[in-house]
């Protein structure tokens, strides 16, 4: 029997290695266009994550908790799994440069390929958040000092700020 997929629950995926404003963004935008919004946090085994997958759950749950359409799961495998397992039709994926949309352009052929029932929708970065990565914020929880290390509210959610930083014994 074929599992019927929702198009009305989407599903966003991301490794959320600090949980960022631009991903904040873009759940909170994806979560108003769809009735039901499920972030995945993918655990990749030959990565090496900053946070522990239990840590980014928390702090996500934390984040999010107001968004009573967003649910939150951490998940290994390939994403097209994922989310048929959450019985959702569509990956929200959110762009913010064109490498971006080269990088995404491929793993939705990709994707499809695995699973032509499940569609990619991509929603462009809101233009101040377009420069901010979880590299670049690593970068600059590592080794900014001073004003530079207060801007940090500026790129994550203040839950993450504390976190993050004592993932490098710094303080605010």
């Amino acid at each position: 029997m074929a599992t019927t997929l929702s198009s009305h629950h989407a599903v966003y995926v991301g490794s959320f290695d600090p949980l960022t404003l631009g991903h904040v963004d873009i759940i909170k935008r994806g979560a108003a266009i769809f009735d039901r919004l499920t972030v995945g946090i993918g655990i990749n085994p030959d990565k090496n994550p900053l946070f522990t997958a239990d840590e980014r759950l928390s702090l996500m749950r934390n984040v999010l908790q107001k968004q009573t359409n967003v649910e939150i799961e951490c998940f290994e495998g390939l994403t097209v799994e994922f989310i048929r397992h959450c019985g959702a039709r569509v990956l929200l994926r959110g762009v913010r440069t064109l490498t971006d949309i080269e990088t995404e352009f491929t793993m939705t052929l990709a994707n499809r390929a695995l699973d032509p029932e499940i569609d990619t929708l991509f929603l462009m970065a809101s233009e101040k958040y377009t420069h901010v990565s979880s590299t670049l914020i690593k970068q600059i929880a590592q080794l900014a000092q001073g004003t530079a290390l207060s801007k940090l509210k500026e790129f994550v959610p203040p839950e993450v700020v504390g976190p993050l930083l004592q993932k490098y014994e710094r303080t605010r």
